[in-house]
């Protein structure tokens, strides 16, 4: 596909809002995280494919305030994911020149993250 694409119409800048990974875990009979580890793989994904089609910046929109009403274990187990997937994921980063900056209320979230 990327063959017919105008390499002088690719945006330098795309922005993907992450919603639905729980609504898709409850629809499978799973539990909300479930949907939010396999919300992993998209983001790989989502950057590979950027990176292929020659994006230069990708924003993510992973968590808005309203998700911090979500239930505590929820938010608790979101936390986590963020913070092992990050770490995980450092030497990837590092090895393909990816640069991960936070934007938005940082300072709410948790020291380890």
């Amino acid at each position: 596909m990327k063959e017919v694409l105008d390499r002088e119409r690719i945006p330098r800048h795309i922005a993907i809002i992450m919603d639905g990974n729980g609504r898709w875990a409850k629809k499978k009979g799973a539990m909300r995280i479930f949907g939010h580890r396999h919300a992993i793989q998209a983001v790989k994904d989502a950057i590979e494919g950027a990176e292929n089609l020659g994006v230069k910046y990708l924003t993510l929109f992973s968590f808005s305030t309203e998700n911090w009403s979500r239930p505590q274990d929820e938010v608790n187990g979101l936390m986590e994911l963020l913070v092992k997937t990050i770490t995980d994921e450092v030497p990837m980063m590092m090895n393909n020149n990816i640069r991960l900056e936070s934007i938005g209320d940082i300072d709410s979230l948790p020291p380890s993250a």
